[in-house]
């Protein structure tokens, strides 16, 4: 078992690692980009990435605490799901006014990868491999989505 501190040290070693990786790639509009703490430039809407002892995951994260605001915000993704799909060409689970880990509610669009530990370095790998093409597939997704969300600024 890890220390706070020790636990601490190995995700930002992971994160940095990650972030060293994928520096070198373009946003789609061509842009440098902070990968790690990707901005939407949208109030309460987040991709965010997260990895812990048994799994990791991405998601598009909705936080307003209006919860009707969540489900406008989840129902405009849902008329871009087929723009969505087209960039992650892949299934991902909806969750609308789910309970996060903090007992936040929260809306979120998610994929998730099991059976991974971040502070097992061989895990590494794999969940780089799991980030990498995903939030790349997001950015690419939000260069023509994000245009649908200016109501929410």
């Amino acid at each position: 078992m890890y220390s706070r501190d020790q636990a601490s040290q190995i995700k930002q070693a992971f994160w940095t690692a990650f972030g060293q990786y994928i520096a070198p790639q373009p946003s789609a509009d061509g842009l440098r980009i902070n990968w790690i703490n990707y901005k939407t430039g949208i109030k309460h809407l987040y991709f965010k990435m997260q990895a812990d002892k048994r799994s990791a995951f991405i998601a598009i994260e909705i936080t307003h605490p209006d919860f009707g605001m969540q489900e406008l915000m989840f129902e405009q993704f849902k008329e871009l799901k087929p723009v969505l799909a087209a960039s992650i060409a892949e299934d991902w689970e909806w969750q609308l006014h789910h309970v996060d880990e903090s007992g936040k509610t929260v809306s979120r669009i998610i994929k998730t990868l099991p059976s991974v530990s971040v502070f097992n370095q061989n895990d590494w790998p794999a969940l780089i491999s799991f980030f990498k093409p995903r939030i790349i597939a997001l950015d690419d997704f939000w260069s023509v989505g994000q245009y649908s969300f200016e109501l929410f600024k």
